[in-house]
């Protein structure tokens, strides 16, 4: 295989930049929000009684911006930039990835204005009202056709595992944003959901957990696959497991939404059923997470001088830690305690900001110096510095959301001799402000990160320049 700068085309790298930047952007703004709500909880004096600054209008902003907004433009820069390499083509219909790139902006902007103005669905990470839904769907169609088409054009036979895990994240989120956005308009910002009561309920968890599942776990495995190799300089522990990995993780996770749903009106069969699939869905998870980071094997030393692939590998730690801990709560005797208290806030953001944050920004600071002609990042301590506060920050969100869940759960059940309520509920919130301090003081170190990761990103772009990077052109079979 012999590089041929007369034959060869180049990547497109545009919209990969393009991405990334957004990426760090958007996490940043995504991440303000975050700690203004957490803030807001609290000290409630925080909304200054402006509706755009209530609680319930922000925390939507902030869960849209740090999934699609930076989750988003991570996944989409990073699934363009894996798909040419290793296909070794660049990207099929590059306008129609430009256009790709500006529609989801607009997706972004839009959620932006139309929540804090109070316009929802008031469906959990299905928000939008449906011209933003039919925007993405614009924009989510068109992703498809240059990832697929990009494949479907590739130089190699062997389509490599982290496509495959894109590939299912664009598929599935398509079909779960299709059927859950189902609704009837009643206005240019209001419509009324397809389905109703339970059904709707369903439907709604079925999408809200594959959102996690597909969105937020198997794109980010995509990401691991090709990452984690490439810093450590080794290939896959396993590639067998990684297929059995990919199959059983697809097939297992489609299945586990109900388990958000215990002790509703939900038919308890359906309950039991998310339940027995949430505990399967262990065994593929904890498979990919032993995968990447046994790929360290022979090369562990890394890990002391290089703050990217510590990024990468503690971000699998957490992978590991939060798909423990949520078959383990969908237990139903185990939920009884854990439902509607902050221990799911802290198994969320232990996921959130452990596994999606950290893998995201150990891809970027791979990403970015590459795609602006610089070996590394303007700063290195930098990155290091980033590491640890993000990672401390991390510790201490959820240190204080699961001591104060049980705490909680604890509270909300405890009964006197003659019945009565051992605590009322204000009580609770009262024994809780603690807790809701400390989170802050983590949301506060994990922004700063971001904020040193948003000072090292501008660095470098602006002293590298923009690369184009020819295509390896496969070497004919007399040569």
């Amino acid at each position: 295989m012999n590089p041929n700068p007369a034959q060869a085309a180049l990547y497109n790298d545009t919209v990969v930049r393009q991405f990334s930047i957004m990426a760090v952007v958007w996490g940043v703004v995504g991440m303000l929000v975050g700690l203004f709500i957490a803030a807001e909880l609290a000290w409630p004096e925080l909304n200054f009684g402006i509706p755009w600054l209530s609680y319930g209008r922000l925390r939507p902003l902030h869960t849209n911006a740090v999934i699609f907004a930076f989750g988003g433009c991570a996944l989409m820069g990073t699934s363009y930039y894996v798909v040419q390499r290793t296909c070794q083509v660049p990207l099929f219909l590059g306008k129609l990835a430009s256009f790709h790139f500006w529609a989801w902006q607009a997706v972004i902007v839009a959620a932006a204005i139309s929540l804090p103005m109070g316009y929802t669905q008031g469906k959990e990470y299905a928000e939008l009202e449906w011209p933003i839904d039919i925007l993405i769907t614009i924009a989510w169609v068109s992703y498809a056709i240059v990832f697929f088409g990009t494949i479907g054009i590739r130089k190699v036979r062997h389509i490599y595992v982290a496509n495959w895990f894109y590939g299912a994240f664009i598929i599935a989120v398509a079909i779960l944003h299709i059927v859950n956005s189902a609704a009837v308009p009643a206005g240019w910002m209001k419509s009324y959901s397809a389905y109703a009561g339970v059904q709707d309920a369903m439907i709604q968890w079925w999408y809200g957990h594959n959102a996690v599942g597909f969105f937020l776990t198997a794109g980010f495995l995509g990401m691991m696959y090709y990452f984690i190799p490439k810093q450590a300089g080794r290939p896959v522990y396993s590639y067998r497991l990684t297929i059995v990995h990919f199959w059983a993780l697809i097939f297992t996770y489609m299945w586990a939404g109900p388990h958000h749903l215990h002790y509703t009106a939900l038919p308890d069969w359906t309950q039991s059923i998310g339940m027995v699939f949430s505990l399967i869905l262990l065994a593929p998870s904890w498979g990919g997470m032993i995968n990447g980071v046994m790929t360290l094997s022979g090369a562990w030393h890394k890990l002391r001088d290089d703050p990217i692939l510590r990024f990468l590998i503690v971000s699998l730690s957490f992978y590991g830690m939060s798909t423990f801990e949520g078959p383990m709560m969908s237990i139903k005797t185990v939920n009884a305690l854990s439902h509607y208290t902050d221990w799911t806030i802290g198994h969320v953001h232990s996921g959130a900001l452990g596994w999606v944050g950290l893998i995201s920004m150990g891809s970027l600071y791979y990403l970015i110096p590459r795609l602006y002609g610089r070996k590394e990042m303007h700063s290195v301590p930098a990155i290091e510095l980033h590491f640890w506060l993000a990672t401390v920050g991390i510790v201490l969100y959820i240190a204080a959301m699961w001591i104060a869940g049980v705490m909680q759960g604890l509270m909300w059940r405890g009964i006197n001799g003659d019945g009565t309520l051992t605590y009322t509920f204000v009580e609770s919130v009262k024994a809780t402000y603690p807790f809701y301090v400390v989170r802050v003081l983590g949301g506060v170190l994990y922004l700063g990160g971001m904020l040193v990761m948003a000072w090292n990103t501008w660095m470098t772009v602006t002293q590298g320049r923009s690369v184009h990077v020819p295509v390896p052109v496969l070497a004919p079979a007399a040569a």
